[in-house]
């Protein structure tokens, strides 16, 4: 029985989301039981005392006037990175419009919320069909734009650690407990058993290539990893490589900022530092990974995570992580994908 495809990604939407709400659903039932802890140490009746009710309240104490500094950081490195992007595609032979460029790119983490990592599919598809571009080559030089914010986090990331060594060895120091209950045998035995699968692969498709070039899904994977590396190849003919590394590095000075300005916002965080701020960026970052609408659940349980480490309250550090997890994903990728949504047939009528 074959599966209706719109079905199917709702299925899928349902299914992602899932992980994240039931993410978020142990954080907040963790942090529930701590609070209620708290309000017994503090003579506080337990019908007074709820966390879900505490969140509210801080949303409501929120200086909204750096939530809105926040959402124009992430509009800018969004223009960066539209930006970045044409440097990649005019290599290719094409030139495209940037409002295309910067609206695919919104309509992309719009559709993350759904589906995640699908965004990525829908910029390349969206902007082929607007620009005429083959979608393949697209699908490259999104590659090289990735491969480029692994380095910035990378970069980011070792700053971080060399700011803050004393904090974050101490922190990894507690946690490496985990490490000791890995079975390392096992480990090795699986890594061994993947490699040797891939090998035994490459090799079938190597001695019997000249059987599969005959295969019409062959020739389209081909077509397909050709485009792929020619969109790769783009970078290396970059025609202002130092705007390019602006960009690049302006993307990220802006995910910084919106981590640390929006300290500015909640009271309780008002007095850390940009050392705290780009710490829990970082810590941040790593939970978008999490295959949930915009790591929702991990985001929250990683910053809450470092802020601990900074003394902020874990009760402060929930609603801190909401805030700035809600703000942007309600604030920015909801609202700008919407509008993407209706600008791009009316910015390409022809």
């Amino acid at each position: 029985m074959q599966i209706n495809k719109s079905l199917l990604n709702v299925l899928k939407a349902i299914a992602f989301a899932s992980i994240g709400f039931f993410i978020l659903f142990l954080l907040y039932r963790s942090q529930n039981a701590e609070y209620q802890v708290y309000c017994a140490n503090e003579g506080i009746a337990s019908e007074d005392c709820s966390l879900l009710q505490k969140v509210i309240a801080d949303f409501r104490s929120v200086n909204y006037f750096w939530i809105f500094v926040i959402l124009a950081c992430y509009t800018i490195s969004n223009f960066s990175r539209a930006a970045r992007w044409l440097q990649l595609i005019r290599p290719l032979g094409y030139e495209a419009s940037f409002l295309n460029a910067f609206f695919t790119t919104m309509l992309g983490y719009f559709a993350n919320l759904g589906i995640p990592r699908v965004g990525e599919v829908i910029r390349a598809a969206s902007m082929s069909r607007y620009e005429n571009i083959p979608a393949e080559k697209l699908m490259g030089t999104i590659v090289v734009d990735r491969i480029f914010d692994f380095i910035m986090l990378f970069l980011f990331m070792a700053i971080a650690f060399l700011l803050s060594f004393d904090t974050l060895w101490s922190y990894l120091n507690e946690k490496s407990v985990l490490a000791d209950k890995l079975d390392a045998l096992t480990s090795s035995w699986l890594l061994w058993g993947v490699a040797g699968f891939g090998l035994l692969v490459l090799l079938l498709v190597y001695l019997y290539r000249d059987r599969l070039k005959q295969w019409s899904i062959y020739q389209k994977i081909e077509n397909i990893i050709l485009g792929f590396v020619e969109g790769i190849q783009s970078v290396r003919q970059l025609k202002r490589p130092g705007l390019f590394i602006f960009h690049s590095i302006n993307i990220w000075v802006m995910y910084f900022l919106m981590t640390y300005l929006a300290f500015f916002a909640f009271e309780p965080t008002t007095h850390l530092s940009p050392t705290a701020g780009l710490t829990t960026f970082i810590f941040g970052a790593f939970g978008i990974i999490v295959p949930a609408p915009g790591g929702m659940g991990a985001y929250q349980f990683f910053v809450q995570e470092c802020l601990t480490i900074y003394g902020i309250d874990g009760n402060d550090a929930f609603s801190f992580a909401n805030i700035v997890f809600f703000s942007l994903q309600i604030g920015a990728n909801v609202l700008l994908g919407i509008v993407a949504l209706l600008v791009l047939p009316i910015l390409n009528k022809k």
